[in-house]
C-alpha cells in the first residue's frame, strides 16, 4: 500500500496553533494508503498552543516571511519544518501528501493573506510549496477524491511498467 504524508491535525492530533485538530473522516484514505502523520510546525519545535501565524511578504525583497499575530517572525521554524517534511517523504519514499488547507505551512491552493483578518488568497504554504517543488503531489482535505484517483492511476502505471 502506498504511503501518504498527512497533516497530524487531520488525524485528530491537537497540534494546530490553538491546540485543536481538524475534524476529518479518514475512512476513505485508510483503504488506499498507509497514513503517515506529520506536523511541520511541531517537528520544528514550535509549541502547542502558539499564536496564529500567517505568511506576509517583505516590501523590499518580496521574500516570504511568516509572522505570528504578536509580530514575532517565525519564518525559520516554518522553513525548518518544511525541510523536515521533505526529508521524511524522501526517507520513506512518499509521493503523496494530504495537508491542511489555509495553513502557512500546509495550504496547497489557498492561505491567509497576512492581515490576521480571516481573508484567504491564492497561494501555497511553505511546506506544500517545498514538497511540490520536489515532486511530492500535494492535496488538501477538500481534494480527497482527486488524491485517491491519482494514486490509483499511479499504482496502475507502476504495475504496468514493472
Amino acid at each position: 500500500m502506498q504511503k501518504l504524508l498527512i497533516s497530524s491535525c487531520l488525524m485528530g492530533k491537537p497540534v494546530r496553533y490553538n491546540a485543536t485538530s481538524v475534524s476529518f473522516d479518514l475512512s476513505k484514505l485508510k483503504s488506499h494508503f498507509t497514513l503517515v502523520p506529520f506536523c511541520p510546525e511541531v517537528s520544528a519545535g514550535l509549541p502547542t498552543p502558539r499564536p496564529p501565524a500567517e505568511i506576509t511578504h517583505s516590501n523590499i525583497t518580496h521574500a516570504i516571511i511568516v509572522k505570528q499575530n504578536d509580530g514575532l517572525d517565525v519564518t525559520n521554524a516554518f522553513e525548518q519544518g518544511a525541510k523536515l517534511a521533505l526529508a521524511h517523504c524522501q526517507t520513506h519514499h512518499i509521493k503523496f501528501a494530504l495537508l491542511t488547507e489555509f495553513s502557512p505551512s500546509c495550504g496547497s491552493t489557498q492561505i491567509y493573506d497576512g492581515t490576521f483578518k480571516g481573508i484567504k488568497q491564492r497561494g501555497q504554504g511553505i511546506t506544500a510549496k517545498l514538497l511540490s517543488k520536489h515532486g511530492v503531489k500535494v492535496f488538501n482535505q477538500f481534494q480527497v477524491n482527486d488524491l485517491i484517483e491519482l494514486a490509483k492511476k499511479d499504482k496502475d502505471h507502476f504495475s504496468a511498467h514493472y
